[in-house]
């Protein structure tokens, strides 16, 4: 599948090209007055705050991927944004997952159209009920390494013009700066989201896809597809799924129909966990 934008910019302009007149300078000043306010360094927090008020935007979601997997969530502006971007992961659809993908933006002026409709049918509807009407995703990638995917969120339909378009591409750029240091490595600040998200989040959804792995006899891909169809038909988040199936309240069958389980839940997934991680 080619990396094309399923929308046009409102004014014409082409989504992910940079017109004359790029604004990085512009962008980069408005970081350091938000970071002097904060009374610390520039970091990539900075950089997703200053893309969401370029493009006008709700808020927005920045998901990173550490050994090129699926990015997943690892900063937020706002709670509602997060549960947006998690509910990509969860349903295993959306514009931030497609931009990640093919490494090219994808702009949706609006989530409401039979078209958006037809490409996310679980997540539009998901992006209807929180309020979400358009999404800017951007990729975030050094050349053909893709790192992750900053989405925007706005509340009405309609998308931002050429020039707030080009300075959230210079974001996405700051992005990528202040994630890596000047020894190819991991910057401090990302260093911090990623560890507090992959090690808490990542790590309770694949071990829970050991237990399940181990409980149905199947292989981890199929484990991790069947958490992800009890999350979808339980209109939860996929690691509260993990939760309750490593805290023993749940216990996926067969046919995906999970099996709440008592109190202490079954003696014998006692060392599911441990083995799931060795599968």
């Amino acid at each position: 599948m080619t990396g094309v934008n399923l929308d046009r910019p409102s004014d014409g302009g082409v989504a992910g090209r940079r017109p004359a007149g790029s604004s990085a300078a512009g962008v980069w000043t408005r970081l350091r007055e938000l970071a002097r306010r904060d009374g610390e360094p520039v970091s990539v927090r900075h950089a997703v705050l200053v893309c969401v008020e370029v493009l006008d935007a709700a808020g927005a979601c920045l998901s990173m991927s550490r050994d090129g997997g699926l990015p997943e969530p690892v900063y937020a502006t706002d709670e509602r944004s997060h549960e947006v971007e998690e509910s990509q992961t969860t349903l295993g659809e959306g514009p931030g997952l497609d931009s990640a993908s093919w490494g090219s933006p994808v702009l949706v002026d609006d989530l409401g159209t039979a078209r958006s409709a037809a490409r996310w049918p679980l997540f539009a509807v998901r992006a209807a009920e929180l309020g979400v009407r358009a999404v800017i995703a951007l990729p975030v990638r050094a050349g053909a390494v893709r790192l992750g995917v900053l989405s925007c969120y706005r509340d009405e339909p309609g998308l931002p013009g050429t020039r707030a378009l080009t300075s959230a591409l210079a974001c996405v750029d700051a992005v990528l700066v202040l994630a890596l240091d000047e020894r190819g490595g991991v910057s401090p600040s990302l260093d911090d989201l990623l560890d507090g998200s992959f090690t808490t989040h990542r790590a309770r959804v694949h071990q829970a896809a050991g237990m399940v792995a181990i409980q149905l006899g199947v292989n981890l891909t199929d484990a991790l597809a069947r958490l992800r169809a009890h999350a979808v038909a339980d209109e939860r988040p996929i690691a509260e799924i993990a939760d309750a199936v490593l805290a023993r309240r749940l216990r996926l069958t067969d046919n995906d129909r999970g099996l709440p389980l008592p109190e202490g839940g079954d003696a014998d997934d006692e060392k599911d966990a441990e083995e799931g991680n060795d599968r």
